[in-house]
């Protein structure tokens, strides 16, 4: 049985004979001629033919060759063959190989395709020739688990017997599978010659890779360390040399108490003697021009200074302060003002009817109004008729009969309401953002009638065109509405930025609330009724719109001082304080907020930096201020200070200085 899948070839042929791709291969081999060179062709097998194990053997005569002793073969150490220099003509002789010593079938799994089998020369005998049947060839057990030998190394030694070999076409060297299932000696633990070993990787790639991978880190590091050395990184990761790295040890958590504590109610407030000696300078300065005033001591109600408080002078815009009192007085704190849009009395026609907010932004859903936090949105507003209405809209008409009377009050200047100015719109029931253009700033222009300009912005948004003023049926069907913040809110916008439109406008609301008409002269009516019935004395006050531009308003300080003591009064003390509280948080913070952030700059005023909160009142030769400041024992002190004749830039700073000159004061 040949363990072999090499196609065999007949030894008939000549000697290196090729047929399509093969050739006889003949295997030289030290056998018993004589110490000569036998090659052995593997016999073509066919039923013809016989055995597999009769092969012919020509022999070659070798040259006297020196005995040399036999090496030791191991089954892992091939010999390269000696070729005689003067080969004979070969010889034929027949030989058979020595059977394995074992009777069962041979460990196939000790050899593999083409491993070396050496064998030793006297383990081969010449056989005798006989003839067999020819044996098919059993198929090859399967090559898992197989362990495959070592590469074989031949014996470098030029003086041996060549072993027996099989050449490939690809003039590769194999020893021969003749003597497959003879056992052979165990193989010695030598090491391989140096010089078969495998070839090792070439170094000079791997010291070019490693040089670049070295050249990169190397340059990770340096930028790492160039970025670690810049202040802004350094102190984002808190480094040891970072600019703002702690120059002593950390402090130790010290307690926090969360309390806020209100004004001092029950310490001892200033003294008027005190109080008149820190004021005698500030308020005597030339800049002011005519002052009047007075201070008031929150917690008592004691008048601690005054100077002609009784005597009324031009206001501005502290007059504010009298119209948001009397609406907090007079009307439900979650009051908020309703915009609509309704059905027409044609088909394909909508009506916008105006609800008294000004403060209705055109800025898109999702965008909050800086100038009137929480307002609500025209959009929002197109987005319901669109909804409601589901078809198309062929006209708006605008419904502005809310509010009554000439658009402008007695006593203002001309300028104050035309097209493009900055402190007044006309005053209508409706507009998208005070009428500004600019719905993020305050002092934008403002359109000649923000009305129809609002009007004919929710026409685009619908594809219809603007249709006129018209009054709306008040069974119509409302198709959409929006409404503005609370009262609280509304009120705290008004002040904070000084607007005017919107305290006309709440002045007008006032009179609804009361059932007066919602003109100029009825919001100024109420607005005075409503104060008088809640016990303030209004001696000496005329008002003839609700925002103050009117030169010929008229308010004492005391009036002022009075209400602005009630909203700042300790709880529980009078019952109009929990309604007026409202008032002081809409008041501008000195250097903060509103119209007051940019004051308090200067040296002698910037101690009220913070501590100052007034309303801030200015026309041409008038200044007036009214608020609360904190005193150094943190006694809640109220002032209203109103200058007349004084330059603007020049007399605002003035009082200035009088409000931070309370905020310093122990004054005992």
């Amino acid at each position: 049985m040949w363990p072999s899948d090499d196609k065999d070839t007949s030894s008939a042929e000549p000697k290196g004979t090729k047929r399509e791709s093969e050739a006889t291969v003949w295997l030289p081999m030290t056998g018993p001629a004589n110490g000569r060179t036998e090659e052995l062709s593997v016999p073509k097998v066919t039923p013809e033919s016989g055995s597999w194990f009769q092969p012919v053997v020509e022999v070659e005569e070798e040259t006297d060759v020196p005995e040399t002793p036999t090496p030791k073969w191991s089954a892992f150490e091939p010999v390269t063959p000696v070729e005689s220099k003067d080969p004979e003509a070969p010889k034929t002789v027949f030989v058979q190989p020595v059977q394995p010593q074992q009777t069962d079938k041979p460990d196939w799994d000790q050899f593999d395709r083409g491993a070396a089998t050496p064998t030793r020369e006297h383990e081969l005998a010449r056989p005798e020739p006989r003839r067999e049947p020819p044996v098919q060839e059993p198929p090859r057990r399967p090559e898992q688990g197989r362990i495959e030998p070592p590469p074989p190394v031949p014996v470098p030694s030029a003086t041996m017997h060549a072993r027996p070999v099989r050449i490939e076409p690809a003039e590769e060297r194999f020893d021969s599978e003749a003597t497959v299932g003879m056992q052979q000696p165990e193989p010695p633990s030598q090491e391989p010659p140096a010089a078969e070993a495998a070839p090792a990787p070439k170094p000079k790639r791997r010291r070019k890779g490693l040089l670049i991978t070295t050249l990169v880190v190397v340059l990770l590091l340096a930028g790492m360390g160039g970025a670690a050395a810049m202040p802004k990184v350094s102190n984002r990761l808190g480094l040891p040399w970072a600019p703002n790295a702690p120059k002593g040890d950390i402090p130790k958590p010290a307690g926090v108490t969360r309390v806020l504590h209100g004004p001092d109610i029950n310490g001892v407030a200033p003294s008027k003697e005190g109080l008149a000696a820190a004021l005698a300078g500030p308020a005597g300065a030339a800049d002011l021009g005519t002052l009047t005033g007075t201070v008031v001591d929150a917690a008592s109600g004691d008048v601690l200074w005054d100077r002609n408080s009784g005597t009324p002078l031009t206001p501005a815009s502290t007059t504010k302060i009298l119209v948001v009192a009397a609406a907090l007085l007079s009307m439900d704190h979650g009051t908020q003002f309703s915009t609509k849009i309704v059905q027409g009395a044609e088909p394909g026609t909508v009506i916008l009817v105006a609800g008294g907010d000004p403060s209705l932004t055109s800025l898109p859903l999702g965008t909050d109004s800086p100038l009137y936090p929480g307002a609500a949105h025209v959009d929002d507003l197109v987005a319901q008729v669109k909804k409601a209405v589901g078809g198309k809209i062929s006209k708006v008409q605008l419904d502005v009969s809310l509010f009554k009377g000439p658009t402008s009050a007695k006593g203002w200047d001309p300028e104050d309401t035309t097209a493009g100015n900055t402190y007044m719109a006309p005053v209508l029931p409706v507009m998208a953002d005070g009428g500004r253009t600019d719905p993020k700033n305050d002092h934008s222009p403002r359109v000649a009638n923000p009305a129809a300009a609002l009007t004919q912005k929710i026409a685009g948004k619908l594809e219809a065109q603007a249709g006129g003023t018209t009054t709306a049926p008040k069974d119509a069907k409302v198709l959409g509405e929006v409404k503005s913040q609370p009262l609280t809110e509304f009120a705290n916008s008004l002040l904070q930025l000084s607007d005017n439109l919107m305290a006309d406008v709440l002045a007008r609301q006032i009179a609804l609330a009361k059932g007066a008409e919602p003109s100029f002269t009825g919001g100024a009516t109420t607005t005075m009724d409503v104060l008088k019935q809640a016990g303030f004395d209004l001696t000496g006050v005329q008002i003839n719109d609700g925002s103050g531009l009117s030169d010929q308003n008229k308010i004492p300080a005391k009036v002022l001082s009075e209400i602005l003591a009630v909203a700042a009064a300790p709880d529980g003390k009078d019952p109009r304080t929990p309604k007026l509280r409202p008032l002081l948080a809409g008041l501008p913070v000195a250097g903060g907020s509103g119209t007051l952030e940019k004051r308090y700059g200067d040296p002698a005023s910037s101690a009220g930096r913070g501590w100052v909160r007034g309303k801030t009142g200015t026309l041409s030769g008038v200044n007036t201020l009214a608020g609360v400041v904190l005193d150094t024992d943190g006694r809640m002190l109220v002032f209203a200070l109103m200058s007349s004749g004084s330059d603007q830039n020049k007399g605002r700073a003035a009082l200035d200085v009088v409000a931070a000159t309370l905020h310093k004061c122990g004054c005992r």
